[in-house]
């Protein structure tokens, strides 16, 4: 029973952290996310299943991690606070051409990210866009002026 209070504390607290991060900083691993996400996960490892490491203690802490996953996905789809909480909704960065800088700089996203990833979508100029969104998952969709 250790394990599985153990699992639920540090699921929540990865989450907590997942979710400081932002959404950019997850959209875009660089190597050194990557080399964070392991040091982390090694940590995790070592506060979930302590000097327990038998098998079946691995089993229980996985097979609890997966249940909260799956329960926390569950939750998401039937409850839309829920959803909110847990997935995030789209934020504006751009209205009718104007940049909102406060969004910008709450997200951590710069002028020249944002006319980088308007180019890879052959989109010229920010007067040219009605709406450019932050999406849950980082990507940044842009719709253009009619």
């Amino acid at each position: 029973m250790d394990i599985v209070l153990r699992a639920i504390v540090l699921f929540a607290f990865v989450f907590v952290v997942v979710r400081v991060m932002g959404r950019r900083e997850l959209a875009k691993l660089e190597p050194f996310d990557l080399i964070l996400l392991i040091v982390l996960g090694d940590a995790v490892q070592q506060g979930l299943t302590q000097d327990d490491y038998s098998v079946t203690g691995a089993l229980i802490a996985v097979s609890t991690i997966a249940i909260l996953q799956v329960g926390l996905a569950f939750l998401s789809w039937r409850f839309n606070t829920v959803r909110r909480l847990t997935k995030g909704e789209p934020i504006v960065l751009v209205q009718n051409g104007e940049p909102i800088e406060r969004n910008l700089h709450r997200e951590r996203i710069r002028l020249e990210e944002l006319a980088e990833k308007m180019r890879v979508q052959q989109i010229d100029s920010i007067d040219s866009v009605a709406w450019a969104l932050l999406e849950p998952g980082g990507d940044i969709s842009f719709i253009e002026k009619k």
